[in-house]
């Protein structure tokens, strides 16, 4: 499965309806991590109906005990293809017997790609297909190599937000032993820095502003990726010299200790209606052509409360 223009490639894999590769056919950069078993075999999964896990990896619902893998059900399965017709990919995947005895409600998940011109529009949809409300959160866990470029190295790369924040930094114990806190910052760049997200496990934001974050190097490539209505931003790489930074935005995280909530009022949780869809769009306009951001860049979006989740993914710039 791939989509094509005059300038990028774009391939997908059936496992977790995944993008594969996202190239410059001008410049050959190869914009997604592609996974290595020395550092992370992932690429860029979608999260549901869980971001990270609970404590134990259990939870309870109506008496009964039910456990998933780390990040939910979709990054392990395979997707069937219901579109594959060099305009557009579409891939779903629907719960069944293997799926409810991990997760016991009926949904569809639908992930489709349209790439036209320089502009790469990623779909969700997320119904819920049974009698009763489904309790669910979403994210995603995109990959991108960094550094981009022969010559350059990963501490010579910065993530940039669009405006100046005030946010608050969620820093867990990594032995899940205490409550986490939260600790202001304010910032607008943050370097790429190994040192910084090994002392932190993982760094974790909450409360942007900003409409997208973006990775820029030394000479001027990068990805931008949009957070905005996303309740929290992770940036993580797997250690020392590993090639690919991941930017991710999330509406839930995983249980960094005990907590008292029951699995559907876990923090960052959602409510789905029976019979009503989660349908999340994403626009992302044309390639950077310089590093004029506001002229390079817009973003049009889609929101109802109700039934719909706005939510805009990466592009390649230079």
């Amino acid at each position: 499965m791939k989509l094509t223009n005059n300038r990028y490639e774009v391939t997908f894999t059936a496992k977790g309806g995944e993008i594969k590769s996202f190239t410059d056919l001008e410049t050959g950069i190869q914009y997604m991590w592609q996974g290595h078993p020395d550092y992370w075999t992932g690429k860029n999964p979608g999260l549901f109906p869980l971001v990270g896990n609970t404590l134990d990896g259990t939870y309870e619902m109506d008496g009964k005990t039910y456990a998933m893998k780390n990040h939910g059900l979709v990054r392990y399965a395979t997707l069937d293809c219901v579109c594959d017709d060099g305009k557009e990919v579409v891939m779903a995947f629907d719960s069944s017997a293997e799926t409810k005895a991990q997760y016991p409600f009926d949904f569809h998940y639908e992930v489709g790609y349209a790439l036209q011109d320089d502009t790469l529009t990623v779909t969700y949809r997320i119904t819920n297909t049974g009698e009763r409300d489904m309790p669910f959160t979403f994210g995603l866990h995109p990959g991108f190599n960094c550094p981009l470029c022969e010559g350059e190295a990963f501490e010579d790369y910065t993530m940039r937000f669009s405006n100046p924040e005030k946010l608050k930094q969620l820093v867990f114990d990594p032995e899940k032993k205490k409550p986490y806190t939260l600790e202001d910052v304010e910032l607008q760049t943050i370097p790429c820095s190994y040192e910084e997200i090994e002392k932190y496990a993982t760094l974790i934001y909450q409360g942007m502003k900003s409409s997208y974050l973006t990775l820029s190097g030394p000479n001027n490539h990068g990805v931008r990726i949009s957070i905005s209505g996303y309740p929290y931003l992770a940036i993580w790489t797997a250690k020392k010299n590993a090639p690919f930074i991941c930017l991710e935005p999330w509406y839930g995280h995983a249980d960094f200790s005990r907590v008292e909530e029951d699995f559907s009022h876990r923090e960052g949780m959602m409510t789905l209606s029976a019979g009503k869809t989660f349908h999340n769009r994403i626009y992302n306009s044309g390639i950077l052509k310089n590093r004029d951001m506001q002229k390079a860049c817009f973003l049009s979006r889609i929101w109802d409360r109700r039934k719909a989740l706005c939510i805009s993914f990466f592009m390649p710039w230079q």
